[in-house]
């Protein structure tokens, strides 16, 4: 697997000088469609494919040269792409070190534990870019902690000495293999249970307003601490999921409870602390309701200003319905200064038969695309390394991951999701910027970014049962490709 995916990096495009004229500063950079009057010199495009019932797994299958376009027909399937007309910024793409994440690594052979890492964070694997952690405890971690002693409220015993054992070290091992480029937030699942007025920090519950500041320092201390580590941290969400009462650590916030949190307390504090660098993300959510949450908070000017964006999950679905990649377009449109940024999502309900179940990797590849075209500017997925069981966790909440351990016999076992996700997060580059795509058809689903060395990577993605013939049509050039059933292909070109 790593000799392949290297092949493949060594054939990558050369870089090329993109010119660019970036029309009237009056609007927000991120939002805004801009001319950029593109330089293609388009003479190749290497297409790179993931297939079902393939040997393809981020594998060259071929290359094409560009020639002047025909009018396409109806009967015809094409990808349009226009690379004059771009939109939000690329972030990057990554996964969760959790608990769990942390502690499968340790128990691994140091070969596999080198694999792991190489297959996400380097050139020879996947290049993640983002990296999520928790603050203290979560479900996927070995039991229920905090960062202080029960009941105290100025924080005199704070200590991050649990993370030190396993998750620090995974973390600094994976800012390292990235070349010290690793953009990194943390997200709380619950506050301290006396803060809640609680027993245990499970099923829910509200943060107390008597301990609305002391949680607000609590964040700070948690930046203080792992930044001391050389852990650098580019911010927070607020809280992880705050309107489901979990069987594990979980808070309710209402909008108004979060705005209000927002502007009297986390965001004048990290004010006050000199983190006024650090960005906060509100919601952490699913989709569902994100509108009425971006509504709420983002109409109040002074909770706003403390608010980089807003951070979504994709288990909307759970009632039966759609993905709701929609409502991120509404905001987009509501609050163009605003960032969307996914934070979380797995593929729920673990069981060791279905490792290879296509259609896990194809809820990646389906989400990544529609959430990109609907403006999100990063994503970020769940725990990147679960063992034979789907955890561990304390609850029994047990998910796939991209990669598994079998901590018995010291083995990796890669899934369709990690290639998928591979895609993207390989040849899409932090600062990238998305260009203009679209398709003559539903059956086609496809997104294009554009690096800053100029060369482009567009993705295509075929949940059907047939092989398809589409033309692919770059401004007035164009090649003729076939995707197979349930494939995923990455088409570099500059």
């Amino acid at each position: 697997m790593k000799k392949q995916i290297s092949n493949i990096l060594k054939a990558i495009i050369a870089p090329v000088i993109l010119t660019a004229c970036v029309q009237s500063n009056a609007v927000n950079e991120e939002t805004k469609v801009e001319e950029v009057k593109t330089a293609l010199a388009l003479k190749e495009v290497k297409i790179v494919t993931t297939a079902s019932n393939t040997k393809h797994r981020l594998s060259e299958t071929g290359k094409e040269t560009f020639q002047k376009a025909n009018q396409p027909r109806e009967d015809e399937v094409s990808v349009f792409v226009n690379p004059n007309k771009s939109f939000q910024t690329f972030m990057g793409i990554g996964g969760a070190i959790t608990d769990a994440s942390a502690e499968v690594w340790a128990k691994l052979p140091k070969d596999k534990q080198d694999e792991l890492i190489k297959a996400y964070y380097t050139e020879d694997g996947i290049k993640y870019s983002l990296l999520r952690t928790t603050i203290h405890s979560s479900d996927f971690s070995p039991y229920s902690y905090t960062y202080i002693e029960e009941g105290d409220k100025d924080l005199k015993t704070f200590s991050i000495k649990h993370d030190l054992e396993y998750r620090i070290p995974m973390m600094k091992r994976a800012i390292a293999s990235s070349g010290g480029q690793l953009t990194t937030y943390a997200s709380p699942w619950s506050p301290p249970a006396f803060m809640k007025g609680k027993k245990d920090m499970l099923k829910g519950g509200t943060l107390q307003p008597e301990f609305y500041q002391s949680w607000a320092n609590y964040y700070v201390k948690f930046i203080e601490e792992y930044e001391k580590q050389g852990i650098p941290m580019w911010g927070v969400t607020i809280q992880n999921e705050p309107m489901a009462t979990q069987t594990w650590e979980s808070c309710i916030y209402t909008a108004e409870q979060e705005r209000d949190f927002l502007k009297n307390y986390l965001g004048p504090t990290f004010e006050k602390a000199g983190m006024s660098d650090k960005n906060i993300v509100v919601w952490d959510h699913n989709r569902d309701l994100i509108s009425q949450r971006a509504n709420v908070i983002f109409e109040d000017p002074e909770a706003s200003k403390y608010a980089w964006g807003i951070g979504m999950h994709w288990y909307e679905n759970w009632t039966g319905g759609e993905e709701m990649q929609r409502n991120l377009g509404n905001i987009k449109e509501s609050f163009p200064d605003k960032n969307i940024l996914f934070t979380e999502g797995c593929q729920e309900g673990f069981d060791a038969k279905h490792y290879q179940r296509w259609s896990n990797g194809e809820r990646y590849g389906r989400n990544m695309i529609n959430d990109f075209n609907q403006g999100t500017v990063g994503w970020t997925d769940w725990n990147i390394l679960l063992d034979q069981t789907g955890g561990p966790n304390h609850v029994n909440n047990l998910c796939f991951a991209p990669i598994h351990a079998d901590v018995s016999k010291g083995e990796l076992i890669y899934t369709p999701s990690y290639y998928y996700i591979g895609h993207f997060s390989k040849f899409i580059t932090p600062g990238a910027k998305r260009v203009s795509t679209t398709t003559s058809r539903s059956t086609l689903i496809s997104t294009s970014f554009q690096n800053e060395d100029g060369s482009v990577a567009t993705i295509v993605m075929n949940e059907t049962d047939e092989n398809i013939k589409y033309n692919f049509i770059v401004g007035d050039q164009e090649v003729h490709a076939e995707i197979p059933a349930h494939a995923i292909q990455t088409l570099l070109y500059k």
